[in-house]
């Protein structure tokens, strides 16, 4: 991993917060409290590995930046939510995460609950309310047409507004929503519309949907919380975590490469990429919370051990666990074969992921 990656690692993450910033509710709209926790369990901390995953996808399918950021986002507040009630004293009960305290712990239980809830519906606001999907050449989001005077130019930036920008409607404490019948619109966003692909768009809202659910992150947490204290094999351990961890690790490489043109076989292709390599980043979060401190992760230390939870480190050890992330690290990078240059960020998160210390 050159410094060109680790570049485009830190552009992508600060430019990303302010991302998050502008989608999120503004903590002195109604209710604060509850707004504020969500700001409080999204923003200041994280890998963002999910984002990155998306972005990078993104660049493979030529999609405008925008579009990913806003697909990214719906990724992340999920990520968010999950972490948020995984963290609460029903689930794992966890004082720390991202090396501050956990939401139910700085603010209460029920505002944790809420925040979880509130992060859910959010994502998929964002997903329903954007315009996701379409040919390169019309990159910009319907609210950003409109919004731009007829002698714009070409410095005008499609990108989300800053985080203090004026809200226009109660609907928008987010940017870019949909405008309501009647508001004018010019030729170039007449061309626009019609070239975004609704259908496409519906299947990314589905593909997130399904990943969140029960056959997918909350169905896994389930089988995880019922095999507390027990000894599984292999398969079981896998289709686990395919579920827990892996699915939205799937979702987001498809929702980013959604955004732009990408075939069927392409799809395919990167979805058995996000396989192998969200089972790879689960298992070397159990190698990790055998070795790394709590400071170095930020969260708790130990703790599947302390809650007799079934890890591969305790089923296949420490070294058999990293020759299986080796393994599958191999396995995922073989799946980008035939992308080329198109795919060398994905590489290089696939790198990253497996030789990561946090």
């Amino acid at each position: 991993m050159g410094a060109d990656f680790q570049g485009w690692v830190a552009a992508n993450q600060a430019r990303f917060e302010e991302v998050l910033r502008g989608l999120l509710p503004k903590a002195d709209i109604a209710p604060q409290r509850l707004h504020e926790a969500m700001r409080y369990a999204v923003l200041d901390g994280g890998k963002r590995v999910r984002p990155l995953l998306a972005f990078a996808a993104g660049e493979l399918a030529g999609a405008e930046q925008a579009r990913v950021d806003v697909a990214a986002a719906a990724v992340e507040l999920i990520h968010a939510y999950s972490l948020v009630h995984d963290d609460m004293p029903c689930m794992d009960d966890d004082v720390l995460r991202r090396g501050k305290p956990t939401c139910h712990v700085q603010y209460d239980e029920a505002t944790a609950l809420l925040v979880g809830d509130a992060l859910q519906t959010l994502a998929f606001q964002l997903l329903a309310e954007h315009r996701l999907n379409g040919h390169a050449r019309f990159p910009h989001t319907r609210d950003t047409l409109l919004a731009k005077p007829a002698d714009c130019g070409s410095g005008c930036e499609a990108a989300i507004p800053a985080p203090d920008a004026p809200q226009r409607r109660v609907m928008a404490s987010h940017p870019n929503p949909l405008p309501q019948a009647g508001e004018g619109e010019n030729e170039s966003l007449r061309e626009f519309l019609a070239n975004d692909d609704a259908a496409r768009q519906l299947e990314m809202v589905r593909l997130l949907a399904l990943a969140s659910g029960s056959r997918g992150m909350a169905g896994g947490q389930a089988i995880d919380l019922a095999s507390v204290g027990k000894a599984l094999t292999l398969p079981e351990l896998e289709f686990m975590h395919i579920h827990k961890t892996g699915a939205l690790i799937r979702a987001a490489i498809l929702l980013g490469a959604h955004c732009g043109s990408a075939s069927a076989e392409q799809l395919d292709r990167l979805d058995r990429f996000g396989k192998l390599i969200g089972l790879a980043f689960q298992v070397v979060d159990d190698v990790l919370d055998c070795e790394a401190d709590t400071a170095t992760l930020g969260k708790t230390a130990g703790k599947d051990a302390d809650n007799d939870k079934p890890t591969y480190v305790s089923l296949l050890g420490i070294q058999g666990a990293r020759d299986m992330a080796q393994r599958l690290h191999r396995e995922a990078l073989e799946t980008l074969a035939g992308f080329g240059m198109a795919a060398q960020r994905l590489r290089e998160l696939a790198d990253f992921i497996v030789l990561r210390k946090f």
